[in-house]
Formats: structure tokens, sequence, C-alpha cells
């Protein structure tokens, strides 16, 4: 690691770090917005479909939140310590670096420009005939009320992340911050625990079973790598968070027994409330180091999962989304709901009717499983009033709007916004 004033003159502009203007262009063409200096911002795919009621993230099925209300932010957006080779996002670009406080934007900067730039680029859908207009009226009015803090470069090298994650966290309307790291940067990892400013999920992406096999897959800078890797795995189970591993899949690569096994052991000791199995997707930059045949089907990642679990009595298989390719394990003695109902404190509205899913859920989101319960979608054409969804089941729709009246009484009493 080395100072970027000696080492990257082209990325480093009036005593800031910055993205040079010709990757920015690049960056710009592919949808990306840069906020002021070095932090970047896009529209993931999934926010627009559902936008257009066609569908959500596997982060709306398994954990409740928004899809259409998710800022997908970078705050140091082309600077990571590794380079793992099934990345989809420009990390060609990319220098691991040591960032000092001074040569980075303050988190305002950051959440006011991300705010504005995602409204300018979704503000186009109103046109839009198949738009949800209730769900585009929340995000032209909004707040963003889930910030996914993963979007490109490694965001524990933003030396102000914890003040970044602390003024989120103050903001009423944002229910849930997550943060993905690569596990690297272990000094920034135990600053916000001992600040106070851990996200509300923490994910540690890890695609190599053993030492060799990260070298080759994560391509890390530092030399230490598999040290700070465990020592980050080390912490999860009681960091004082709600914690995830992400293992992508790459066929081919680490699908075999043997990495099975050892991933395992890895997860057996670092016992995270949850371990995301996804499979690898040819997308992006990654098309320059792989091929199509390294991306796994959906019915070879659960085979994965399963195979997984024989080595993993700790743990169940929890949930499933097939359009992402992913499956959801979970840890038997965990003590955290997979819905985050954290902040569910918006103002009450009365459930009758035209009342819609998208509200329903929204507004209280320990209503999911209860809606899912009775065969009603959750991410999917929730724009739709309980008399339409009534309809289309053969549901009474009397009987549905007094189970979820009575469920909330239950669940929010008197103050039913709380």
């Amino acid at each position: 690691m080395v100072d970027i004033e000696r080492r990257l003159p082209d990325y480093y502009k009036d005593g800031k770090i910055s993205i040079p203007e010709n990757i920015k262009q690049r960056l710009e063409n592919m949808q990306y917005r840069i906020l002021g200096n070095h932090s970047a911002i896009e529209i993931c795919h999934w926010t627009k479909k559902a936008l257009l009621d066609e569908g959500a993230c596997y982060k709306q099925r398994f954990y409740g939140v928004d899809a259409h209300m998710c800022a997908q932010i970078g705050p140091t957006a082309m600077w990571c310590s590794n380079n793992c080779i099934y990345c989809w996002r420009p990390m060609e670009f990319m220098k691991a670096i040591k960032i000092k406080e001074g040569q980075v934007d303050d988190p305002g900067i950051i959440i006011n420009e991300a705010v504005e730039q995602r409204r300018l680029l979704l503000i186009g859908f109103k046109g839009n005939e198949k738009v949800c207009m209730e769900k585009m009226n929340q995000v032209l009015n909004e707040f963003p009320n889930h910030w996914a803090i993963s979007l490109s470069g490694e965001p524990m090298l933003y030396p102000k992340l914890p003040g970044l994650v602390k003024q989120l966290k103050s903001n009423k309307d944002v229910r849930s911050i997550f943060i993905v790291t690569n596990g690297q940067e272990i000094e920034m990892l135990d600053k916000l625990v001992k600040q106070d400013a851990l996200p509300t999920q923490l994910y540690v992406s890890i695609s190599a079973s053993n030492k060799e096999e990260y070298k080759k897959i994560h391509r890390p800078v530092h030399k230490d790598y598999w040290e700070r890797i465990n020592h980050t795995l080390s912490l999860l189970e009681n960091i004082g968070t709600r914690t995830v591993i992400r293992l992508t899949v790459i066929k081919g690569l680490n699908d075999k027994n043997e990495h099975i096994k050892e991933f395992a052991q890895l997860f057996k000791s670092s016992r995270p409330d949850f371990i995301e199995v996804k499979a690898y997707m040819y997308l992006g930059y990654s098309m320059n180091r792989l091929k199509y045949n390294n991306m796994p089907t959906h019915e070879e990642i659960k085979m994965y999962a399963r195979k997984l679990l024989e080595h993993l009595e700790d743990y169940h298989l929890e949930d499933e989304q097939p359009e992402s390719r992913i499956v959801l394990l979970k840890r038997n003695d965990s003590n955290v709901h997979n819905i985050i109902t954290f902040h569910d404190n918006l103002p009450p509205v009365e459930i009758n009717e035209n009342t819609s899913i998208n509200t329903i859920r929204s507004k209280y989101r320990r209503t999911i499983p209860l809606l899912r319960s009775m065969g009603i979608n959750t991410e999917k054409n929730t724009c739709r009033s309980l008399k339409q969804i009534a309809l289309e089941l053969g549901l009474d729709v009397g009987r549905i709007i007094e189970k979820i009246n009575s469920f909330i009484e239950e669940n929010y009493g008197k103050n039913r916004g709380a």
C-alpha cells in the first residue's frame, strides 16, 4: 500500500482523490453517476423492475427491503484491495492505496449528491405507462430508505465510513444499511465497531476456500490477505449486527467437493446469521476474464447449497430466488428475523380493499410472512389492491383485511406506526 500522491497523480486533484475524466466518462456511459470526487451511484436493474411492478431483488425477498427505494453507492468507487476475477464492475481501473481522511469528500456530500443523482436517473420512468405510480411518487418525494454501500470498490477504504453510516442512521427515513466488504480492511472494521457505526447488515464476500485459491480468485493486494480475511470471519458471530457471508460459486473454479468441505469449515468457525450461495453471473467486465460456461444454473446452486449443508449441521436452507440464482442458508440458532423491521415507525394507514400490497408491506414489514402465507406475492404486482389480489386468488377480501388488521393490532398495538 502506497500513498496516492506519489503513485497515482492522475487520481489526485486539488488535495482530493479523484476519478480521472476519461474513466468518469466511461462510467457515465455505463449509467454510473459520479458523486463528488471519488464516489459513484448506479441504478440496479431490480430497482427498475420494481418500479414497473415486475419483480424485486433477492434482498427484498429475503430481508424485506424496498427495492424501488434502494440507493446503491460506492464511496471509493475505483479503489479496492482485491481484484476479483468474477467482479462485473470495472475494477481494471482500480488501484489499491492508503487513503487519508483529508483526501476524501465528507459523508454529507456523498449522501446529498446520491439522492439527487438517483432521482435524476429514475425520473424518466414517470413517463412509462407501465410504471407503478405509487412507487414512482415514493422515489421522487421520499428519501431512499435502503442504502447498499456495495456498488464498486471496497467501501472500507473510505476513511470517513463511520461518519457516513452514522449520518445515514440518524435519518429517520433510513430503515436499513448494508455494507459489503472483502474482509481485508480489518482496521476500518475495528473503527466501525468502536464508534458504534456498524451497518444494519454486514456482508463479507469470500469465494475461495483456501489460501492458494484466494490468491487466484480474489487477486488480493495485501500480502497477509489470508490472515486478514480469517480475522474478519472470526469476528462475525459476536460483532453486534446482522451478518452474512456471500459465496459466489464459479463453475469449474470453486465448486469441487474439496472446496465445499473447506468452505464448510470456514463457515462453522465464523457462524454468520446467513450464508448466501450465489451463482457467478456472466456480466459486465467479468466477461473479459471468465467464460459463459463458468455461470452455474439455479439448480446447480441449490445442489451446491445442499452439499454444503451436509457439512453444516447448524444451518438450514431458508429461502431461494431462482431469478437471481441464489439460495439463502440460515443458522438454526440465529436470533435475528429475516425481515428487517428496524424503524417501522411510518405514519399508520387504514387497511381496506383498495390498499395496495406495496403500502402494506412497506408500512408494516412484519406482515410480509402473513401475506405470503395467504399466497400473496410480496415482490411482484404489489401495486395491485387487496380487492384485485383477492379476486385473482379466489380469496375472500374481507377475510384478508380482517387477518391483516388483526395482525397489525397485535404486533404494532395502538401506536400502529411504531
